[in-house]
């Protein structure tokens, strides 16, 4: 198959790409029509990727359409949004017709101002939102070359766009290595797969190129090009039996590349001096422009002679210059000395003062050595880009920073800073280790500092650290350092948050002294968010009512502002005063932000908290997703101490929707990699996990052993806010036990806390447990506020619980009637979670309630409805004791209604049951 197709001026025809080319025709005339999407060109380097691009520019271009061409170059994959900023240009005009919101986000990511940090959210929707007006005039084509070399927040704005274009006039057309692994994840685009050519396609391409050649040297040539397009039109260039070249240059032991590398290599250094100069100083800048590469003293004339020998193509119609091929970019900076490599970047530098982003790193790559000056820029950018959102590229300014400062100290400061946003922020705690290692390295004192102590903190609990010895680092960088104590002081603040984190790792109170002599040395001056933090967060029900308001409006604020490590501490304020439900949207926007390759180990905590949030408000199928997703995530980037947030997620799943096995074996599994790390309160929360599966199991003896451990009946343990989870598990278990003292004693303990006061939640359970164990002139009323708390429904699975718990009181104290309506109730909403357990016990009470919709009550004369419970679980080998806790009766009780019912059925023992019943309902 062959196809010849020229489209433009000196374009060299195209052999053997019908398919490719018609398949390219066939996305670019959907995109002008409306329909939109993304098309990845895939394959390996030289297959003519770049020429397929081309084409299908030229098509968009004649079906008047807007084409907007950028390349991932190696050497400005640093700069944060490069790319974007080549492919939003054009249509800039458009920013001021876009929402405020989004002209702001915008205009800070790609540096045009200072601004708070753009959620990337909002920054794609305002990339997506410009794109869209200017394609209401023109359609447009994004055509981007090299994907791995473009920069990680242009890439993750491309991901975010690719996943939005149906229905517009917008497509994006990406050209990838296929040796280059994945890269950036566009699940809905559409992919082209090229091949190298068939032989006939490849033997015209050689034809054209050079008719010249010998047979015995054509041979040879298609061998060693194996259809590679690139391959034959560089290999038989300079091919002849004159020279004898073959052997010496392109030994059959390198690969295709490095071959096709060496090939440039020669045509390079043939060039003149000027040119190979204003070469090189073109390479290293990603941008095309004449114009833009007249700024920097290039002219097309000094390009001339790499274009006579297929270096480069300029295009003095469109005003660009082009690389051949990126390889040719490549072996230009590779051939290059290393001091012309620092004087073009020097040159690029001063021609980029009005850009500093680009400007500091060119400064980087143009330094002979340690440069404060040019440190200093490095770090200013760190933060700018910090501030941004792009926290990937931050790290890697404040590593190129460190390494052009002159004093160690401060190289050892920026790397520790490098490895606490990599740990904290960015997900790399591998790097993260590496960098603290030199941190220390580069200077011994900086084990102490706030920073590398912080970072140690947070990798060391995710190797084979302990809590007790991260815990005396980290107050010990903390107590002795002289430190400025104002709520100005970022690390410190991060310093303290951290500690906040161990603390209530370890589950021991004598771990919070130091924590309450660090935030007393606040004086006045104490931060709101680290003040509310301390009090919501670790023994809530003893300070976290006092500070609900707080944190409320403290949530409200994260509307407008993006900064991951400030909204994580706002959610892990929120877990347990049951306010995660205002901060679902912050938390989704920073798992979107990980998603895309930004913010990754804060995503973990969005992840953590969605999960916490979709449990109770009975979103279970998303707690699950999200729950695998985090684990996951967790173990791929190494947080494996952090990975059992997400095994205890699972355990719960599996505990209420019918494995409690499964649960069992989670919550041992959240125990050993807690219990490794001496880290006591979280090996506690497996606890919670084992009192839902003990009682789907109808085990309440089990489920009041673990509900008590999180906190003995009668008292809430302090620092262990997560007992309130169990608290109304708890006095049921203790009555269906015959525990009623130590259910009494738990009621009390609720009251004396002020528990209803922590949580509209926390109420529903505290009402709800007084209602089971008040007398009963006062059970009603106790019930009644409890499902008449504010935003009850919220709460599904708890409040079916109380319902269930109150409609058996009510049966057993001989009032059916009233209890139906609750148990119903109770019923309709396990049955809509797919709680099976619970809604079975719903039936079984509804069925010795006597309630007639229930199927299997109408026993005519022979059994009455009572006894009709009873005999289907003796049934199913359940023991008298087991059949009165299930029951909510008296042993003695159930051994009536069987020994009444066994002569109605005509059985004399339990081994009959199960058939009679059978035919009973037949």
């Amino acid at each position: 198959m062959s196809a010849v197709r020229v489209s433009g001026p000196g374009r060299a025809t195209l052999f053997g790409r019908a398919a490719e080319v018609a398949r390219l025709d066939e996305f670019v005339d959907r995109v002008v029509r409306g329909g939109g999407g993304t098309m990845v060109v895939r394959g390996p380097a030289g297959v003519g990727k770049s020429r397929l691009l081309g084409e299908a520019a030229d098509a968009a271009r004649s079906r008047d359409s807007s084409v907007i061409s950028a390349s991932g170059v190696e050497f400005e994959a640093e700069i944060g949004f490069a790319v974007l900023q080549i492919i939003v240009a054009p249509h800039l005009e458009h920013r001021s017709e876009l929402p405020a919101g989004h002209a702001e986000a915008l205009g800070v990511a790609l540096g045009l101002h200072d601004g708070p940090t753009p959620r990337p959210l909002v920054l794609g929707s305002a990339v997506h939102s410009l794109l869209t007006l200017a394609a209401a005039r023109r359609p447009i084509l994004i055509v981007v070359d090299d994907l791995p070399w473009v920069d990680p927040a242009s890439a993750g704005i491309l991901a975010f766009l690719s996943r939005r274009l149906d229905g517009t006039r917008i497509g994006i057309l990406i050209a990838h290595r296929s040796e280059d692994g994945p890269g950036v994840e566009l699940p809905d685009a559409e992919v082209l797969d090229v091949g190298p050519l068939d032989e006939h396609p490849a033997r015209q391409l050689l034809a054209a190129r050079r008719p010249d050649l010998p047979a015995h040297l054509r041979a040879r040539i298609l061998d060693d090009a194996s259809g590679n397009p690139l391959a034959l039109v560089e290999l038989s260039r300079g091919a002849s039996d004159e020279h004898r070249r073959w052997p010496a240059v392109l030994p059959r032991t390198r690969t295709l590349p490095q071959r096709l590398l060496a090939l440039f290599a020669d045509r390079i250094d043939a060039l003149p001096a000027d040119a190979r100069r204003a070469l090189l100083t073109a390479a290293l800048d990603a941008r095309t422009g004449l114009r833009e590469l007249r700024s920097i003293g290039i002219t097309a004339d000094d390009l001339e002679a790499a274009q006579r020998v297929g270096l480069v193509t300029i295009d003095t119609v469109r005003m660009s210059v082009v690389f051949t091929h990126p390889l040719m970019r490549a072996a230009v900076v590779e051939r290059a000395e290393p001091a012309d490599r620092r004087a073009a970047h020097g040159d690029l530098a001063r021609a980029l003062a009005a850009y500093p982003d680009r400007q500091a790193w060119h400064l980087a790559d143009a330094a002979t050595g340690p440069d404060d000056r040019i440190a200093d820029e490095l770090a200013a950018l760190a933060h700018r880009l910090l501030r941004r959102g792009d926290a990937s590229s931050s790290v890697r300014a404040l590593i190129r920073a460190a390494h052009l400062s002159e004093s160690r100290a401060v190289e050892s400061s920026r790397l520790a800073e490098a490895a606490y946003l990599g740990a904290h922020v960015t997900g790399e705690i591998g790097q993260a280790t590496q960098l603290l290692t030199r941190a220390e390295e580069a200077s011994p004192e900086s084990a102490t500092s706030l920073l590398a102590a912080t970072a140690g903190a947070l990798t060391g609990i995710n190797a084979d650290g302990d809590v007790d010895s991260l815990h005396r680092l980290l107050v010990a960088a903390i107590e002795h350092g002289d430190h400025d104590w104002s709520s100005g002081n970022d690390q410190l603040v991060e310093a303290i948050s951290a500690l906040v984190l161990l603390c209530w790792w370890s589950g021991r109170p004598e771990f919070w002294e130091p924590l309450h002599r660090a935030l007393e040395r606040f004086g006045d001056d104490l931060p709101e968010l680290l003040d509310v933090q301390s009090k919501a967060f670790p023994d809530t029900v003893r300070t976290g009512a006092a500070v609900r308001d707080r944190l409320a409006a403290l949530i409200d604020t994260q509307q407008s502002v993006y900064e991951p490590q400030k909204m994580i501490r706002l959610q892990t304020s929120a877990v347990y005063l049951d306010l995660l439900g205002g901060c679902r949207a912050a938390a989704w926007r920073i798992v979107e932000d990980g998603r895309a390759g930004g913010a990754v180990r804060s995503s973990i905590g969005g992840y953590m908290h969605l999960c916490l949030d979709d449990f109770v408000t009975g979103r279970w199928e998303e707690a699950r997703a999200l729950a695998d997703e985090g684990l996951a995530v967790s173990r791929d980037r190494g947080y494996d101490y952090i990975a059992w947030y997400f095994v205890f997620n699972q355990a719960l799943i599996e505990s209420v929707r019918g494995e409690p096995a499964e649960a069992f074996r989670l919550a041992d599994e959240v125990t050993a990699i807690t219990a490794a790390r001496n880290a006591l309160g979280g090996e506690r929360f497996g606890h919670q996990a084992r009192t839902l599966a003990a009682i789907a199991q109808g085990d309440w003896e089990a489920a009041f052993r673990h509900a008590s451990a999180l906190s003995p009946a009668g008292e809430f343990r302090a620092y262990t806010p997560h007992a309130m989870w169990v608290a109304f598990d708890l006095v049921e278990a203790a009555l269906r036990t015959g525990r009623r003292a130590e259910a009494e004693a738990h009621v009390r303990a609720m009251d004396d806390v002020g528990l209803e006061h922590v949580s509209p939640r926390m109420a529903l359970i505290a009402h709800g447990a007084r209602s089971l164990v008040a007398e009963p002139e006062e059970a009603a009323a106790a019930f009644e506020r409890a499902v008449s708390v504010p935003s009850a429904e919220r709460w599904i699975f708890d409040l079916a619980k109380v319902r269930l718990a109150y409609g058996d009181r009510l049966r057993r104290g001989g009032e059916s009637r009233a209890a139906r309506p609750q148990l119903h109730l109770a019923h309709d909403a396990f049955e809509r979670l797919g709680a099976r357990a619970w809604t079975e016990r719903a039936n079984e009470s509804l069925r010795a309630a006597y309630d007639p919709e229930v199927r299997g009550t109408a026993t005519g004369e022979a059994l009455t409805a009572q006894e009709r419970a009873v005999v289907e679980l003796a049934a199913q080998g359940l023991s008298n004791h087991d059949i009165s806790v299930r029951l909510f009766l008296s042993p003695r009780t159930v051994g009536g209604h069987l020994y009444r019912a066994f002569p109605k059925l005509g059985v004399t023992s339990r081994a009959g049951l199960r058939d009679v019943l059978d035919r009973l309902d037949q």
